[in-house]
């Protein structure tokens, strides 16, 4: 029997099913503000700055602005439940977007990074999302959970790069140019989407499952002792280095050549429509077919699957070098590269999750995020100016010695192939 002072928990199945319906609304509402940032972002950076290389600053900007909060959202999180902090990181990027509207209006810098880094964390808002949806999903549905999220996610982030045309109609009605009347309606999006989270996720889905499950303590570490616990980690797994090789390496040639495509079309004489349109189908090769490769990478393995992706990704940069003056050559470049990104990251991170051992696994995890977040952003940096010096052509070329390593990794057949059962446990 129940005890008298036992106070009654909401059937979890119930609550699930609720959050679920709450993070598939706001993330397709969130990411549509958070998708602006990759082609309509920069193609602003480079309008205010004059500069090619301050245009790569913006993807750096927003990639930094998720990189930095991902902890402090988690940590909050733990503290307060999810509502709270998803709704605190949406209304952050709403105010990001905020300052991108005053930054495209009177053609400002300091708005314009404040803005984008601000606007970043919707990004770090978005992963978050996906943990979310697991908090209550049973052991046989948490991946079909996660998955799901990160799915509908996908259809905001190919609207967000679309603003454009409603941002000029918009614009043109209330007497704003056509980057802030885009920013405005994403600055909305955004609103939105901490507001959905505020009012309709309850109870808390984290916060219930604290109360529901039985607390076992744990002797907290400092963070040095984590950070070496990850680099002893790496140092005697070698499928584990070869995933994060796989993870960072996927990163830094999708980001480089993904953020000055923009600014390259655009100097070819295409429309910020066009843009979008080619940076939606980039992002649809990210990520339409992640299911897709994440059962190829579970029955075949997950070195071949990162094998198929390192030839996609070569196939893309071929086109890019050889046809950079073709706008059709450049958007089937651009899906590729989406693509080999997909096979290579997906089966890189599902291996490293599977040879890691589980006294690391969280902080591990979470340590190559926040590192392929950084790679990103570097690579963001260094190619603004890599463009202005030389061609887009040349871009594709050093992207193409950058996966060098990685291929020869691949050669090698590393011991990426671990069954489950023989993932180490200690």
């Amino acid at each position: 029997m129940t005890s008298p002072t036992t106070t009654a928990l909401p059937d979890r199945a119930v609550v699930q099913r609720r959050t679920m319906i709450v993070l598939i609304v706001t993330q397709i509402v969130g990411t549509v503000g958070v998708g602006i940032a990759p082609s309509i972002g920069i193609l602003l950076a480079g309008d205010v700055t004059h500069s090619e290389a301050w245009a790569g600053l913006a993807r750096t900007a927003s990639t930094l602005g998720a990189a930095l909060v991902g902890l402090p959202l988690g940590n909050l999180a733990a503290a307060r439940g999810r509502r709270v902090a998803l709704t605190t990181g949406w209304w952050v990027a709403a105010l990001g977007s905020a300052l991108l509207v005053l930054a495209a209006q009177r053609s400002l810098v300091v708005p314009l990074f404040a803005g984008l880094l601000l606007i970043g964390v919707g990004s770090a808002v978005s992963l978050q999302a996906r943990f979310a949806a697991t908090d209550l999903a049973g052991a046989s549905h948490q991946g079909r959970s996660l998955a799901f999220i990160v799915w509908v996610g996908t259809i905001g982030s190919v609207l967000g790069p679309n603003l454009g045309v409603p941002g000029r109609v918009l614009g043109e009605r209330i007497g704003l140019d056509v980057y802030a009347g885009a920013f405005l309606i994403a600055a909305v999006c955004l609103v939105l989407a901490g507001l959905v989270v505020l009012v309709w996720l309850r109870p808390d889905p984290l916060l219930l499952l604290q109360r529901s499950a039985p607390q076992v303590p744990a002797p907290a570490r400092r963070r040095a002792g984590r950070i070496r616990l990850i680099l002893s980690e790496l140092r005697v797994n070698p499928a584990a280095r070869f995933a994060v090789v796989a993870i960072l390496t996927a990163q830094v040639v999708m980001v480089a050549i993904m953020t000055m495509t923009p600014v390259h079309m655009t100097h070819q004489g295409g429309s910020i429509t066009l843009v979008g349109i080619t940076i939606s189908l980039h992002i649809l090769g990210m990520y339409a077919l992640s299911p897709v490769v994440g059962l190829l990478a579970d029955r075949c393995g997950h070195r071949l699957t990162i094998a198929v992706g390192v030839a996609i990704l070569v196939v893309s940069l071929v086109l890019g070098a050889l046809a950079p003056h073709s706008t059709r050559g450049i958007i089937v470049s651009l899906v590729l590269l989406g693509l080999g990104w997909s096979f290579v990251n997906v089966a890189g991170s599902a291996l490293f999750s599977l040879v890691v051992a589980d006294r690391t696994r969280a902080s591990s995890q979470g340590g190559v995020d926040a590192l392929a977040n950084l790679c990103g952003a570097t690579a963001a940096f260094a190619a603004g100016p890599l463009l202005a010096a030389s061609s887009f052509s040349f871009l594709s070329v050093l992207a193409m010695v950058v996966l060098l390593p990685l291929a020869v990794l691949v050669v090698r057949r590393p011991d990426g192939g671990q069954s489950r059962a023989s993932r180490p446990r200690r």
